[in-house]
């Protein structure tokens, strides 16, 4: 087996899998939007565990509205900022201009499709954690903390859901992990899928130790995950289909580059405050 992979020019071939996960009645349910129902879902139980809430001061009751406001933050921010991005596009890079949306109204609030951009949903989220916090009036740092936990398995679900709708695809490549993704020529990197990987290999291992260090001094973990999604981003983004290129780099990679070097920063800022005291020995999670 291992000498017909070294021998074969393309190791896989793209499943073609039914975006669609389920129906309820006449509503279908597509595995994208199920990604994200998951990682409010794991968000959620983690703030909701009672080693969570000696920690932030929350609620079982606020970390419901937690959710709903982070939730609603994620969608519209993510929207807005895909639509930009992608009326700034070219149309020869898979862009569309005004007019499209102009003509397709629907299409503006079409998420079902997929369609939303990683940071306009965390400033968004940001924006809609900020207003839950002031609300309630409960830090900023504890709550970051726990919820950033476990964005990157979040992250990488929804990758996977972008694989499976045949968006997002990478640049052309003859490399054998190549597919062919409906709609687009060529074999191309899953770029889709080595962003998920990173977040499951190296970002999220990160947060869990750090997470579970006992002189933890808080923040670390968030600005941790801030850094560690900076540098995976920025690596997927040579093997990512490029939109917007200026001066050899994606904009999303001044993006992502940017969020690395606030991220470590801020760490090291960080690490000089007072240390917290563990709850208890060990991790501390659900």
């Amino acid at each position: 087996m291992i000498a017909a992979l070294a021998t074969a020019q393309h190791w896989f071939t793209y499943p073609n899998i039914d975006p669609v996960a389920f129906h309820l009645g006449i509503f279908s349910v597509r595995w994208y939007g199920l990604t994200y129902l998951i990682g409010a879902l794991l968000v959620y139980l983690q703030l909701q565990s009672r080693r969570s809430r000696s920690r932030t001061g929350m609620t079982v009751d606020q970390a419901q509205e937690f959710v709903v406001y982070a939730m609603i933050g994620v969608v519209l921010g993510g929207r807005l900022f895909f639509l930009l991005a992608d009326v700034l596009t070219p149309v020869s890079a898979g862009g569309h201009p005004v007019s499209y949306y102009l003509q397709n109204p629907l299409e503006i609030i079409a998420i079902w499709h997929g369609g939303m951009a990683f940071h306009g949903g965390l400033i968004g989220a940001l924006i809609g954690i900020w207003l839950f916090l002031r609300r309630n009036k409960l830090p900023f740092y504890p709550v970051a903390d726990e919820t950033a936990l476990w964005i990157p398995v979040a992250i990488a679900l929804t990758r996977c859901a972008n694989f499976i709708n045949g968006e997002l695809p990478g640049r052309v490549t003859d490399s054998p992990v190549g597919f062919v993704f409906p709609g687009y020529s060529g074999y191309r990197y899953p770029s889709q899928l080595f962003e998920g990987l990173g977040m499951l290999v190296i970002a999220l291992p990160l947060l869990w130790w750090l997470h579970g260090a006992v002189r933890r001094r808080e923040g670390q973990v968030f600005w941790a995950f801030i850094a560690g999604y900076g540098a995976v981003r920025t690596v997927v983004e040579f093997y990512r289909e490029p939109g917007i290129v200026l001066f050899g780099l994606t904009g999303a990679q001044y993006l992502t580059i940017a969020m690395f070097i606030l991220g470590v920063v801020m760490y090291i800022r960080i690490s000089r405050a007072p240390r917290i005291p563990a709850t208890q020995p060990g991790s501390g999670r659900v």
